[in-house]
């Protein structure tokens, strides 16, 4: 790490991992409060996959420090990301026939 990236996490200190923290544990429970709300498939995997994505940054960012490195670094992450969403998006028909599926089968 260079030495402004060092002076930068030194200013972050302890105060800002616990904001990031109480963030991170307001939204997961953001998320227990919808898994019992009885809302549409499709809205409740829209809403609870957006909550998700944001935890993940935020850990990524604070956690693991990517909000301090060279903006090099998270543009390599970028395909590993495209990539992964995309694949969600394949295999996210095949969960809503599956779950229609087991409507039949009851």
């Amino acid at each position: 790490m260079s030495e402004s990236t060092t002076h930068d996490l030194s200013k972050a200190g302890m105060g800002w991992f616990l904001k990031i923290w109480a963030v991170l544990l307001f939204l997961t429970a953001i998320e227990v409060f919808l898994a019992y709300e009885d809302l549409p498939l499709h809205i409740m995997l829209i809403l609870l996959m957006g909550i998700s994505i944001i935890k993940a940054a935020l850990i990524l960012a604070y956690f693991m420090h990517l909000r301090y490195e060279r903006s090099t670094l998270a543009w390599t992450l970028l395909p590993a990301m495209v990539f992964v969403l995309v694949m969600m998006v394949v295999f996210f028909p095949d969960s809503v026939r599956i779950e229609r599926l087991g409507q039949f089968l009851h």
